[in-house]
């Protein structure tokens, strides 16, 4: 056994375990850190089959901005552990069934996969995930469906700050633009009080009191 096909094992099972635990951890924390694993044993593959390219987008994009917002999503909220696990038996059959159909889906379009792959022969696979040919294919061929996802993208952003910036009741709000015209005399205003000696005010208190 060649020492790349040793490790291509060795990084496949990492990554069927840790996907494993991902859905059977029961602290939230613990499955996104199994995530985490899982995403660098796939990029680790991807390395092996010298697609250098999306190895490291996995790695930047997912590891690095998306599981790390994530974690901190799941850290900073407080989770009733007890509260998420009630009715899991119930749901049980339901997603069992739709476990059931997506298995068979994906065995269904990878066997067909496996045929066709058998019938034309091993293609040349040596510029798989290169930055030039993957950059040649997104703007000639699937530019249109690039400048949709694009779109989706700028939309899905636009809607985040629109919720984000929505006005509630129990929230303060000011105008930046009332801050910055605001004057000296807006913040600042001159009292004057008439000056109190310490014997005035000793025989006042001698008044005042029984």
């Amino acid at each position: 056994m060649e020492f790349k096909t040793a490790l291509f094992y060795v990084f496949s099972a990492i990554m069927i375990l840790a996907a494993t635990r991902v859905i059977t951890a029961r602290n939230p924390v613990h499955a996104a850190l199994f995530l985490v694993l899982s995403f660098f044993s796939a990029a680790a593959i991807w390395l092996l089959l010298k697609a250098e390219f999306l190895a490291i987008v996995l790695v930047l994009v997912y590891v690095g901005a998306v599981m790390v917002l994530f974690l901190f999503v799941v850290m900073m909220l407080d989770i009733n552990m007890d509260k998420m696990r009630e009715g899991f038996w119930g749901y049980l059959p339901l997603a069992s069934f739709i476990g059931v159909v997506i298995v068979l889906e994906m065995a269904a379009v990878l066997w067909r996969n496996f045929l066709s792959f058998e019938a034309q022969g091993p293609a040349n696979a040596g510029n798989i995930g290169g930055t030039k040919e993957l950059g040649l294919l997104i703007y000639t061929k699937y530019i249109y469906a690039f400048e949709i996802a694009a779109a989706v993208l700028l939309l899905a952003i636009v809607a985040a700050v629109a919720l984000t910036l929505r006005k509630r009741k129990d929230t303060k709000y000011f105008d930046p633009a009332d801050a910055v015209r605001v004057k000296r005399n807006d913040r600042l205003r001159i009292v004057k009080v008439a000056a109190v000696s310490n014997r005035e005010q000793a025989g006042a208190a001698n008044k005042e009191a029984p």
